[in-house]
């Protein structure tokens, strides 16, 4: 099983998958989207993917503002996710993106990616970031759980 990662944005989708043992996350592409309201194209782009890693959930992130409001962006992103839903036939979880897009501009900075260039990777690094803290979570519950039982 793969879990992929999305950083829904206005004019880019960046994508991650897990490992298929659910540890690490791996950036694989930014899916340039051809305008704000038109999906077919970067919908069809994920399905391929999706099929193509054979993703068995997609996390999400959620825009929320830093107060924990839902605006604009929020709600475009939960219609995003009803289509995600029906074109690929796979469980979509929203996941609290809040700072990711700062964190992955950092993360390139240190890596000495040069600024003209850190907009070509920064939205694949944010869900990269998106993807794991989800995986995280998981792995978490999984030592929790396993403690509990001891």
């Amino acid at each position: 099983m793969r879990i992929m990662g999305l950083d829904f944005g206005s004019k880019t989708v960046g994508v991650a998958v897990s490992d298929a043992l659910l540890v690490t996350a791996q950036g694989i592409e930014t899916i340039q989207r051809k305008s704000p309201g038109k999906l077919r194209q970067t919908l069809a782009r994920i399905k391929e993917l999706a099929e193509g890693c054979q993703v068995e959930k997609i996390v999400l992130g959620f825009p929320k503002n830093m107060n924990n409001t839902e605006g604009k962006r929020c709600q475009e992103t939960l219609e995003f996710k009803e289509m995600l839903e029906k074109r690929c036939s796979i469980p979509v979880i929203l996941w609290d993106e809040r700072l990711t897009t700062v964190a992955a501009e950092q993360s390139l900075m240190e890596s000495g990616v040069p600024r003209e260039n850190r907009k070509e990777y920064v939205d694949t690094v944010a869900a990269v970031l998106i993807l794991q803290g989800y995986l995280d979570s998981l792995a978490f519950a999984r030592e929790n759980n396993l403690e509990g039982q001891s």
